[in-house]
């Protein structure tokens, strides 16, 4: 299988490449600094490119039978001219374009999905974040909207708290408030779901939460 994955050089991103290289997949690598992502290993493609490059990113996608994006608000980044936004349709357009599909995302429960209940620790959270970085709270849901609104076979995996515990390979899906999911999980283990919804169909158009 031949993946482009975007967001490939945070922490969750190098361990998803690592994953898919070790299972044999084709990884297209799409970043703006690729310093920052290993050089020569087989069956890995770096393409240096910006999230206003369309000509890039067709490159990265084109022949991918599916998408992963890692995306999302970096600290002191200038969100003003919403760059995540414009980058997901870019990405999108790509898809429709190279006849790409599949398109899996992760995203934060700011997200809201139709099949969450209230849940109080979850409510804070989001109040926080919508408090203090109110520009990145804003392009999550801008991308969330986009993603939901195209013609793609996408999947959002929204995640709550990330941190570096090895992977444990126990993930939790399901939706907010109803006691499905917890509200942490691994970089490990996130790296490993994104990946394994490649070829997994049981999430298609559904935005679960998920955690350990």
């Amino acid at each position: 299988m031949r993946l482009a994955v975007f967001g490939a050089t945070g922490a969750t991103g190098k361990r998803l490449i690592e994953l898919a290289l070790a299972a044999g997949n084709n990884v297209v690598a799409f970043a703006r600094n690729t310093s920052r992502i290993g050089q020569g290993q087989e069956r890995l493609l770096i393409i240096q490119g910006e999230l206003t490059d369309a000509a890039a990113i067709e490159r990265a996608v084109n022949g991918a039978d599916a998408v992963i994006s890692l995306l999302g608000p970096r600290p002191r980044e200038n969100l003003k001219s919403r760059p995540l936004s414009m980058g997901m349709k870019n990405i999108i357009a790509a898809m429709t374009k190279c006849h790409t599909r599949r398109l899996i995302i992760s995203s934060t429960p700011s997200a809201a999905d139709p099949n969450d209940l209230p849940d109080f620790r979850i409510k804070v959270l989001i109040t926080i974040v919508k408090s203090i970085m109110r520009p990145a709270y804003e392009e999550i849901l801008n991308v969330a909207r986009i993603v939901r609104e195209s013609d793609t076979d996408w999947t959002i995996a929204r995640v709550s708290l990330l941190n570096n515990k090895p992977r444990s390979g126990r993930v939790r899906a399901g939706y907010l408030g109803r006691k499905q999911v917890g509200t942490s999980i691994s970089r490990a283990d996130l790296a490993a779901f994104l990946l394994e919804q490649a070829r997994d169909t049981s999430w298609v158009r559904q935005a679960p939460a998920i955690s350990n």
